[in-house]
């Protein structure tokens, strides 16, 4: 139980959080303009910053005199009575479990098996990002995603590295953006089937989707732990087009300093992404285990519901 104004000021506290977070999106939605880098965050993420700037406590905890959470999605109200003499009665709110996983059920069974198997598969390191350069790979220059970004080493180069080294893509979501001619090189062919037996730690793409599911999962997972995996995402993006064929030389990144290249095709341009990888990897099974215990919190919450 969380008296109100305990749960005011962390309520407070995530919204400035989050506020901070998309300031730079929301400006350049208002002029108009548009970041190939962090645009991904919002477009491919359907989360909108309203509804990250949005606090849930997770589901094992009770917000005293929140009458207003009941017209909140997934929340119900239960009538309370403050022990004080003379108080009057009061609206205490909960997520509503069993509406939500009558839902959503499907949904957190799903995530929650993905994520366990994740956790158990052991990280690979070898990819050195070559999912960006398949995508592009015998494209001409007005059939690139990003039009407006040249390719750092020309065409004719980036398809020679695409040709010269061993491509293993484990993730889905990444695949399915190879160019026809890149997909038959790829030592792996995932589909959407495949994807809880393909999805390992290593994988900068599976780090980034764990702000994907905790977004899924809406209220039975934490704020903080929401804003943390959207910060994963954010420092995973930066990585993934710095070390992609794109030139991103004329971008900052969130902390204000040019994004510089990492030249995958080179040997330590391959440290530096692997370096940088095994980082990622951790921070991102730290927060698997999070949402995993989300998870766990909310399904104990609806098999021995308080009272």
């Amino acid at each position: 139980m969380l008296a109100r104004e305990e749960w005011s000021r962390l309520e407070a506290a995530h919204r400035e959080r989050a506020d901070g977070l998309t300031a730079g999106h929301r400006e350049r939605r208002r002029l108009g303009e548009r970041h190939p880098v962090e645009d991904f965050l919002w477009t491919y993420y359907s989360v909108k910053p309203t509804e990250l700037r949005r606090w849930h406590p997770g589901p094992a905890v009770v917000l005293a005199d929140a009458a207003e959470r009941g017209a909140w999605r997934y929340y119900t109200t239960v009538s309370a009575r403050d022990p004080s003499p003379g108080a009057p009665e009061r609206a205490d709110a909960t997520v509503d479990l069993e509406a939500f996983f009558s839902r959503r059920g499907s949904t957190v069974d799903y995530v929650d098996t993905l994520l366990r198997r994740t956790l158990d598969r052991t990280p690979r390191f070898g990819c050195f990002g070559l999912h960006e350069w398949a995508m592009v790979y015998r494209m001409r220059p007005e059939q690139l995603r990003h039009v407006s970004l040249p390719l750092r080493i020309g065409h004719e180069a980036t398809d020679r590295v695409v040709e010269e080294h061993p491509i293993s893509c484990s993730h889905f979501d990444a695949f399915r953006f190879f160019t026809p001619e890149a997909a038959p090189l790829n030592a792996l062919q995932p589909t959407r089937e495949t994807q809880p037996e393909l999805e390992q730690a290593g994988c900068l793409h599976a780090g980034m989707d764990v702000y994907k599911w905790a977004a899924k999962l809406g209220p039975i997972v934490p704020g903080e732990v929401l804003l943390d995996a959207f910060v994963l995402a954010r420092d995973i993006r930066q990585v993934d087009m710095r070390a992609s064929p794109y030139d991103v030389r004329g971008f900052t990144g969130a902390s204000g300093s040019a994004l510089t290249p990492i030249p995958i095709e080179t040997a330590d341009g391959k440290r530096e992404y692997a370096r940088l990888q095994r980082g990622f990897a951790e921070r991102g099974n730290a927060l698997r285990l999070r949402v995993l215990d989300a998870i766990a919190a909310a399904r104990s919450g609806l098999a021995h519901p308080a009272g």
